[in-house]
């Protein structure tokens, strides 16, 4: 009887190296796959070294914007590059994180380019172009390799036992409780405070994770363009109705590249050279920005595409993640979330926002939709419950920070907690009025600091008071407190680490080189986490 013969397990990641055994036993696999029939394999010190140098990413800062990110990604493998076109925020809206999608794309284990909805078009473009590249020029010193490798969530090495409404490809069914109005009168915004019943399907998190939501397309807007194409609702695509796959399946917001190439199939002359410019990204009449497949249809009128090539050429309907402001701990079965709807005009006509109008508008009590649960990446409550927290968290950004408040007074959680919350006007946009004073009155939330930017003549924001009370502040840093930010990462979350290093600075007696390094030690160690979009 011949006796099988287990080859030698290539070592390359030394059990040293800052990886789960998943990661390094992936890894491993990684590299031992492509030094197959090629040169000797690295050594443990090699391997590990170009870990340390490849893991670095420097352009993972979702505040950065993207062309800055191209620059410092400038010379990296192709799958580095990648990652750095996408929004950085580990929001799993595309089913992975950064990294493991750029892998994914990279070992062409996906070929969907355009799930990243943060960056949209213009990550969508550069995914495109540097998709080209992997046939063009494989990595300098790699073989090819004999298959591609399939890039799984550290998760997979302890799978969860009820896979339902854990991921986007596996969506949990939930009831749609109701929804009531933060916004008191006077108010510019329209927020909505939205209920989910998860009794009937199991499905629990955990503060800081995200819900995602599968949402349909207002079905209003799904016969005008039908009406643009000059075709039947019950005209039959994918099996289906027109009119059904518009509403569920298709995205009809900023209109694709793909789209602009087909319109440029079925016109000429000057028509076609503008939709050619606008499938390369150019803009030639300053208006791409508007364009969704309506805007894009009423642009090009006298062109009116089959309705098979029409749909072919739009994009998938993708979930929207929004930060959950519920404790299951507190409201088992049930969770929440704060959302503001997205209105606006363009031209003479009205625009909205897909997920955040479904939920304010088309959804009714007792309705049933597709959910899933998000895992948050590194935002979560301190392990130690004594751990002071400052949470900062302006308009919706308060969010995840009503989930912790709700989650430490259900699990009696003795540690501090800091609020600060801003938004326009005290009277009509001071969300959850009730319960916050509520929790200070009680002492349970030890501080509240409030901040509006509307009430007077001069604007003030969370970044002010934050700088108000830097000496206090700078008092629950040295304390140990973990500082949490959720919001806009354009603007306030950069705003908002700016005034941290100022405090460090002036309380802290130190430079300001010497407070950024101490802001960016408290990333390092998790005491400083964001949640930003």
């Amino acid at each position: 009887m011949n006796q099988m013969v287990t080859p030698p397990k290539i070592e390359i990641i030394p059990s040293s190296a800052p990886f789960s055994e998943a990661q390094r036993s992936w890894l491993n696999g990684f590299f031992a796959g492509l030094l197959s029939d090629g040169p000797a394999p690295l050594s443990a010190e090699q391997g590990a070294a170009i870990i340390e140098e490849d893991d670095g990413a420097p352009w993972h800062d979702q505040t950065m914007p993207i062309a800055d990110r191209m620059k410092l990604a400038e010379g990296k493998p192709v799958r580095r590059r990648m990652m750095a076109a996408m929004a950085q925020q580990d929001c799993g809206q595309c089913g992975y994180n950064c990294n493991d999608y750029s892998d994914a794309i990279a070992s062409k284990a996906e070929s969907r380019l355009n799930l990243c909805v943060p960056g949209g078009k213009e990550t969508a473009r550069i995914l495109k172009s540097l998709y080209e590249e992997l046939d063009k020029a494989p990595a300098a010193g790699a073989a090819p390799v004999a298959k591609p490798i399939v890039v799984e969530p550290i998760e997979a090495a302890a799978p969860d036992p009820c896979t339902l409404g854990r991921s986007r490809d596996n969506p949990a069914p939930a009831i749609f409780l109701g929804r009531r109005l933060l916004n008191g009168a006077g108010s510019e915004k329209e927020t909505w405070h939205i209920d989910f019943d998860l009794s009937g399907c199991g499905l629990d998190y955990v503060v800081g994770d995200s819900f995602g939501i599968f949402a349909s397309n207002d079905l209003g807007h799904v016969d005008q363009i039908i009406a643009l194409l000059g075709a039947s609702h019950t005209t039959e695509v994918r099996g289906k109705t027109l009119r059904d796959v518009l509403q569920h399946e298709v995205s009809l917001a900023p209109a694709p590249d793909s789209l602009f190439e087909l319109l440029s199939y079925l016109t000429g002359g000057a028509h076609r050279a503008k939709a050619r410019a606008l499938a390369q990204g150019e803009d030639p009449d300053g208006d791409a920005a508007t364009l969704d497949v309506m805007a894009a249809l009423q642009k090009f009128s006298g062109v009116r595409p089959h309705p098979e090539a029409f749909i072919e050429a739009l994009e998938s309907l993708q979930p929207r993640l929004y930060s959950i402001s519920s404790s299951h701990n507190a409201t088992p079965g049930k969770l929440s979330l704060t959302v503001d709807t997205v209105r606006y005009v363009i031209g003479k006509r009205k625009r909205h926002g897909l997920a955040s109008t479904f939920l304010a508008d088309r959804i009714k009590p007792g309705d049933e939709l597709k959910v899933y649960v998000q895992k948050a990446h590194g935002f979560a409550l301190p392990d130690n419950p004594e751990t002071p927290i400052i949470m900062v968290g302006p308009g919706t950004g308060i969010a995840p920070f009503r989930a912790f408040l709700h989650d430490r007074k259900a699990t009696l959680a003795p540690g501090k907690n800091w609020l600060f919350f801003g938004h326009q006007r005290s009277a009509s946009d001071f969300f959850y009025a009730d319960e916050l004073n509520g929790m200070k009155n009680d002492g349970f939330l030890t501080r509240l600091s409030l901040a509006w930017s509307r009430d007077t003549g001069e604007k003030f924001y969370v970044q002010d008071r934050m700088r108000e009370v830097g000496r206090d502040l700078w008092v629950w840093l040295a304390e140990g407190a973990h500082v949490y930010v959720c919001g806009d990462a354009k603007r306030m979350a950069k705003d908002v680490e700016r005034a941290l290093v100022d405090v460090t600075a002036q309380h802290g007696a130190r430079s300001i080189d010497e407070a950024v390094a101490f802001v960016s030690e408290l990333k390092k160690k998790g005491r400083f986490q964001l949640d930003v979009y």
